[in-house]
């Protein structure tokens, strides 16, 4: 009766909203007509295919059997994260499922790569939506044929299904009639009281974004200032999540005087902003403001993603112009080279666009901040998606305390203009690489950027893959260094080095690809920002007395984290 409801009020909901124009918004069928039509004109590739199939499914029907029968009682051993529990194995019937299902999802894969004679892309997008299917359809992902939820069922007397329940109708109802998975309790975690606390001064705002400038925590600090721009994409405190992960704190404590750009979370006022005026409001008036608060000529500078896409088109520009403000530049998981920029290029073609402007056009000019997250869950779905609901649904859980994924879930809406022109010409035309996109009355051309630049990467990183990034640093003419990173887009990033996690690798020279890079680079355990630290100082200048930012030029406005980061979408 709970789920009843709770259905009939979400279909309500949606009642008086318009259907989508299109029955495909993702234009899968086209792409998979090409992999069928592909398969067809070669009949012994399908009917190997298939013969291949029987006989996997022949010895798994024996070792069943066997089993069946006691004479083999040992398990395959799970290696899928999914069936890690004994409960998988224990149960022969359980056992057959799991077995079936990842022998049909392996065969199904392997067919739909080895599909010839059609354009990469179109390709790749079949295998990406093949991968959502048997995501999907997973038995862990159903009741009635996953023994742990099952078994949670019968020890609760049914209390785990109630709640499960209770966790549909709460996230349908938060949702508005869309299912709005929860990945973690974000009760937890206020901004400003427990994430997002490093102490500092908001010392300019406009209509773009506030200017942070945090407290010394040295009694002198490097003379030339870090201004860090963060993607728009995200609120910046992944940079200051806890203390103890803060890579703003560690930042201060090395001597750097931290300034971090926030944006705006932008409404439909902003619907017509583009990437000059992220240029010119943005990433030159927060230089100009930086440079007037400490009395520097010069500022280093840090991109994070997009914001580093924006970064390294600034330091293109400024180029053009002769101007030297920006000491050097850090990137991180930033793309400048979209050629291989991973999923996240799928959504670009222009039957997506199609569906991403509609999306915008109904909500008065901005994307709305569900649409980009469930983008980003799409690209890791078993992780992002149906992990959580199972744990939340099928089991009743409530989902655990976790700061990084409560900074996810707090994600910003996007203008029209600005994130269309970036995905037709960044991701769709890789026209940045290719020097055909001209901002603030200049060609961009990379090629033309001197200044030292330190680029870190990934080596899990599916949104900014490390080979993505690795072409986007060779773009560029000056001194350039690339580090290579354990984990992914943001653990990779934001890995203090206090926790001793992962590991990172270094190589002084630039070869032509990424193998040789690898091949002569050296592995160190831990984080990164140690290394990125002495690369940043060298270029930092002479220390001086610790600058205040209650007592600069710029009058403080209130205390970090400022406004900003508290709207919600």
């Amino acid at each position: 009766m709970l789920a009843q409801s709770a259905l009939a009020e979400a279909a309500l909901t949606q009642a008086d909203r318009p259907a989508a124009l299109s029955s495909d918004p993702f234009n899968v069928t086209p792409a998979m007509g090409a992999v069928m039509s592909s398969l067809a004109a070669k009949p012994e590739k399908l009917f190997q295919a298939q013969a291949d199939l029987f006989n996997r499914y022949l010895g798994l029907w024996t070792t069943a059997t066997r089993r069946a029968w006691g004479q083999d009682t040992d398990a395959a051993p799970a290696t899928d994260k999914r069936f890690r529990d004994p409960a998988w194995s224990e149960n022969p019937v359980f056992d057959m499922m799991r077995q079936s299902y990842l022998t049909t999802t392996e065969w199904m894969h392997a067919l739909v790569a080895s599909a010839d004679g059609i354009d990469p892309k179109v390709k790749r997008q079949a295998e990406f939506f093949t991968r959502l299917l048997t995501d999907a359809l997973s038995p862990s992902n159903f009741l009635a044929s996953n023994p742990v939820a099952l078994k949670a069922l019968a020890e609760s007397n049914g209390e785990s299904l109630v709640r499960g329940m209770q966790n549909f109708a709460t996230d349908l109802e938060r949702g508005h009639g869309r299912l709005a998975i929860r990945q973690t309790d974000t009760d937890s975690f206020k901004v400003g009281e427990n994430v997002a606390t490093s102490p500092g001064q908001v010392v300019w705002r406009d209509d773009l974004f506030e200017l942070l400038q945090y407290d010394p925590a040295t009694p002198k600090q490097y003379a030339i200032p870090l201004l860090i721009f963060p993607p728009w994409i995200n609120k910046f405190y992944i940079l200051d999540l806890r203390p103890e992960n803060s890579m703003v704190r560690w930042l201060t404590a090395q001597g750097f005087t931290v300034f971090v750009c926030s944006w705006v979370n932008p409404d439909k006022d902003k619907s017509h902003y583009n990437f000059d005026d992220y240029l010119e409001k943005g990433i030159y008036r927060a230089v100009d403001k930086v440079l007037e608060q400490t009395g520097q000529k010069t500022v280093n500078t840090v991109g994070y993603c997009i914001g580093g896409t924006l970064l390294g088109s600034a330091l293109a520009h400024a180029a053009a112009k002769k101007d030297t403000r920006i000491n050097s530049a850090t990137f991180f998981a930033a793309q400048h080279d979209f050629a291989e920029a991973g999923d996240l290029a799928l959504f670009t073609d222009e039957h997506w666009l199609a569906e991403i402007e509609r999306q915008m056009d109904e909500a008065g000019g901005v994307l709305p901040s569900t649409s980009m997250a469930d983008t980003f869950n799409a690209l890791r779905s078993n992780d992002l998606i149906w992990s959580f609901f199972v744990s939340n649904y099928l089991m009743g859980k409530d989902p655990p305390a976790f700061d990084l994924l409560a900074w996810n879930a707090d994600q910003t809406r996007m203008p029209k203009t600005l994130h269309l022109d970036y995905l037709r010409r960044m991701y769709g035309q890789n026209a940045l690489a290719k020097g055909e996109v001209t901002m603030g009355g200049e060609t961009i051309d990379l090629g033309n950027i001197t200044v030292p630049v330190y680029f870190q990467a990934s080596r899990e990183d599916h949104i900014a893959p490390m080979r993505s990034v690795y072409r986007s640093a060779r773009l560029f003419s000056g001194p350039v260094t690339y580090t290579l990173a354990g984990s992914g887009h943001i653990a990779g990033v934001i890995n203090h080095p206090d926790a001793g996690k992962y590991q990172h690798w270094v190589n002084a020279t630039l070869p032509e690809t990424l193998e040789e890079w690898q091949s002569g680079a050296e592995q160190h355990p831990g984080s990164w920002w140690p290394h990125w630290g002495e690369w940043l100082s060298a270029l930092s200048g002479k220390q001086v007395p610790a600058r205040d930012p209650a007592k600069g030029v710029l009058a403080p406005l209130e205390p970090a984290p400022g406004s900003y980061v508290k709207v919600k979408s």
